[in-house]
């Protein structure tokens, strides 16, 4: 396939399409049951700031641009709901997954959602927005209308919205390393970038993985299978998730991930023949991202009902974690239980901002 094949304008409209297919699926058999005799939740007609403004947090929002013209808003919370530390707050950095924003960090009440609790903890926590999503949908040069605008994938994310943000961070705050928490398609990010850029693995103390995903070799359709939502992870919240998702990402991104299945592979974007990869890779065929040369101490949770990070898919990856520092696997938990999950605090939050404040 060409580029200009996999850039159509009118494709990402369809991709969009499936996207939104894909989480009514996955949300929808439980709003029936919610919407009878509820109320709809302020925050479902919110933005990312008015969230964070409802729950009484401070925040910042920037706009990072990168080396190839992306714009990506960023936010920040600087401190929880008391009184600011004076003294340096340790850096979080929050990077979300496929078709998804910031707004997952923020969507459950405040005693469940990470970006919260580790403000009211004590730390600095800034959440990104990969490019292509409602939140990071401008270019200095392209229009989102053109096609040139939405020729990227992952290999791009990792290329240069990451370590653009890292970097925005690092010289906003002063601090010259963080912690990253990724969640699916944000672990890709970072496998990606801490395994090919040695110099921002340095900045990264920790890497948090929530539902780690490289290869796809096992994942199910998830128009066939997203319903196996454990379904007490949602509830009342429904109409906030549902508001906030899907966020958008490019038809050359899920045609990526496309390959990823068919191929088995952790690899580049395939850009269809042979001169083309020539020129982008000096070589035939992508590259394989060879996740053993990652050298940041990482910490794992998985999923025992994960149709997406596929629990032998993760197995294949654990073997691979040169540094793996911790990893647990939660039996019923699927893909989005990660930050849905109404036991989530129990099962993940409480451990991982325990790992942190060990490391302080």
């Amino acid at each position: 396939m060409s580029r200009d094949q996999a850039c159509n304008p009118g494709r990402p409209q369809m991709w969009q399409l499936l996207a939104t297919a894909c989480w009514i699926l996955l949300l929808a058999p439980l709003y029936g049951c919610h919407k009878k005799g509820s109320t709809t939740n302020p925050e479902a007609h919110m933005n990312i700031s008015q969230v964070i403004s409802y729950w009484g947090y401070p925040y910042e929002n920037y706009d990072v641009v990168t080396k190839d013209g992306y714009v990506l808003g960023i936010y920040r919370i600087p401190h929880g709901r008391g009184c600011p530390r004076t003294d340096p707050r340790p850096v979080v950095y929050l990077q979300h997954g496929l078709v998804a924003s910031a707004s997952n960090w923020i969507c459950n009440l405040p005693n469940n959602s990470l970006a919260f609790l580790l403000a009211d903890t004590g730390y600095d926590v800034w959440m990104g927005n990969s490019r292509g999503n409602t939140w990071s949908r401008k270019h200095l040069k392209f229009s989102p209308k053109s096609p040139e605008f939405w020729a990227f994938s992952v290999d791009e994310m990792a290329k240069y919205d990451l370590p653009a943000t890292i970097d925005f961070i690092v010289e906003k705050t002063g601090q010259e390393r963080l912690f990253y928490v990724g969640h699916s398609q944000g672990t890709t990010i970072a496998f990606i970038a801490f395994s090919t850029n040695p110099e921002l693995a340095k900045r990264i103390k920790i890497f948090f993985a929530l539902a780690p995903v490289i290869t796809v070799k096992y994942t199910h359709s998830p128009l066939r299978k997203l319903t196996n939502l454990s379904r007490k992870g949602v509830k009342s919240r429904l109409d906030v998730y549902m508001a906030q998702s899907p966020a958008g990402t490019s038809v050359q991104n899920m045609l990526h991930w496309a390959q990823a299945v068919h191929s088995g592979l952790f690899q580049a974007f395939d850009w269809g023949n042979p001169y083309q990869n020539m020129l982008h890779f000096q070589q035939f065929t992508p590259p394989l991202y060879n996740v053993t040369k990652m050298e940041v101490p990482t910490a794992m949770w998985s999923g025992g009902h994960d149709i997406v990070a596929d629990p032998r898919d993760i197995e294949s990856l654990l073997p691979n974690i040169t540094r793996l520092i911790y990893y647990k696997c939660i039996p019923h938990y699927n893909h989005v239980d990660f930050y849905l999950g109404q036991d989530v605090t129990q099962e993940i939050y409480q451990d991982l901002i325990r790992m942190m404040e060990d490391y302080c």
